[in-house]
C-alpha cells in the first residue's frame, strides 16, 4: 500500500499576521512623519525644528505602534486562550455532545452524516481540542495571535517608513523641502502599496492608489493646519 506523504505548500495567508503589522507600521511611519514635517515647515519652522519634530515623531510613533500592536494582539491571544480553555472543559464534560457538534459542522460543509460522524470521531481521537479549535472556533496555528512578533514588526516597519521622509527633509534645501517631502512621500506610499499588494496577491494599482490617496490627504490637511498657525503667528 502506498504511504501518504504530506505536500508542503506556502500560502499567502501564512504571513498575514506579520504582513498586516509591517504594512500598517510602514504606512503610518511615512504618513505621520511626512505630515508632521510638512506641518512644522508650513508654520515657518526652522530647518532644525523640522528635523527635531520629524525625529521625535519617528521615536514616539515607533514606541506607540509597538505598544498598541502588542496590547491589541495580546488581547486577541487572551480571547483565544479563554475560548480554548472553555472548549476543553466542554469536551471533558460531554465528549459525545462535542462529537455531534463537530459532525454537524462537517455536514454543513457538504459531508453526509455517516461520513461526517466518522471524520469527527477520528479527528477527536487524534486531537479533540485541535479539531474544535480549527473547525468550530476558527483558531489555527497559522493565524493565531503573536503579540511580540506583531509589536516588533510594527515598530521596525514604522521606523523604516518614518526614516524615508525624514532623510529627504535632512538632505533637501529649505527652499525645496516641502515639495521634495511631498513628492518623495507619495512615491514611497505608492511603492509600499505595490509591495504589499504583490506580497498579499491583491491588485497592484488599486492598492497603490488607495495608499497614495490617503497619504496625500493626510499631508494636505496637516500642511493646511500648519499654514494657518504660521499665518496666525
Amino acid at each position: 500500500m502506498k504511504a501518504f506523504t504530506r505536500h508542503h505548500e506556502r500560502h499567502r495567508s501564512e504571513s498575514i499576521g506579520w504582513l498586516r503589522a509591517a504594512v500598517l507600521g510602514a504606512n503610518d511611519g511615512i504618513v505621520s512623519t511626512s505630515s508632521l514635517i510638512l506641518g512644522v515647515a508650513a508654520a515657518h519652522g526652522t530647518p532644525h525644528s523640522v528635523l527635531v519634530a520629524g525625529l521625535a515623531g519617528l521615536v514616539a510613533g515607533a514606541m506607540s505602534m509597538a505598544a498598541g500592536e502588542y496590547v491589541s494582539v495580546h488581547s486577541q491571544a487572551d480571547t483565544e486562550a479563554a475560548d480554548l480553555q472553555k472548549e476543553m472543559a466542554e469536551i471533558d464534560a460531554d465528549s459525545s455532545a462535542e462529537h455531534r457538534e463537530l459532525a454537524a459542522i462537517y455536514v454543513g460543509r457538504g459531508l453526509d452524516r455517516p461520513l461526517a460522524a466518522e471524520v469527527a470521531r477520528q479527528l477527536m481521537a487524534h486531537d479533540a481540542l485541535g479539531a474544535h479549535a480549527r473547525d468550530e472556533l476558527g483558531i489555527s496555528t497559522t493565524l493565531s495571535a503573536r503579540p511580540v512578533q506583531a509589536a516588533l514588526a510594527s515598530a521596525a516597519s514604522f521606523s523604516i517608513g518614518a526614516a524615508l521622509p525624514l532623510l529627504v527633509a535632512w538632505l533637501a534645501s529649505p527652499a525645496l523641502l516641502i515639495a521634495l517631502v511631498v513628492l518623495a512621500s507619495l512615491a514611497f506610499s505608492a511603492l509600499l502599496g505595490v509591495v504589499s499588494a504583490r506580497a498579499g496577491g491583491a491588485p497592484v494599482l488599486t492598492a497603490a492608489w488607495r495608499v497614495t490617496f490617503w497619504a496625500g490627504l493626510a499631508m494636505a490637511i496637516t500642511f493646511g493646519i500648519g499654514s494657518l498657525f504660521g499665518v496666525a503667528a
